[in-house]
């Protein structure tokens, strides 16, 4: 069945923007997601768990920054879950 920690919206429109990019900054998918600093802090953490993401904490110009990339096993979980949306999409006739 689904991954359940990717089947979130959030978690997948997380990852997804991640499996396009090289990283991106804690600031930047809180605005392309339009999330709270909490709401964004809470499915980064349920991610990270998982070890989906690597996390990369430094100071740039004196100012705490953190960037996510997705780690192997993200990229490996996110091309599963999509495999496994496919497969249930296909198997349904959702996708002609």
């Amino acid at each position: 069945m689904f991954n359940s920690i990717l089947h979130n919206p959030i978690r997948s429109k997380i990852v997804s923007l991640l499996s396009c990019s090289d990283e991106l900054s804690f600031k930047e998918l809180k605005l392309k997601l339009e999330l709270s600093d909490g709401n964004l802090n809470g499915h980064i953490k349920a991610l990270n768990k998982e070890e989906y993401l690597e996390v990369n904490k430094f100071f740039d110009n004196n100012k705490p920054k953190t960037v996510y990339k997705l780690s192997e096993k993200g990229k490996k979980a996110f091309v599963d879950y999509l495999d496994e949306l496919k497969k249930f999409l296909n198997d349904n006739e959702i996708i002609h």
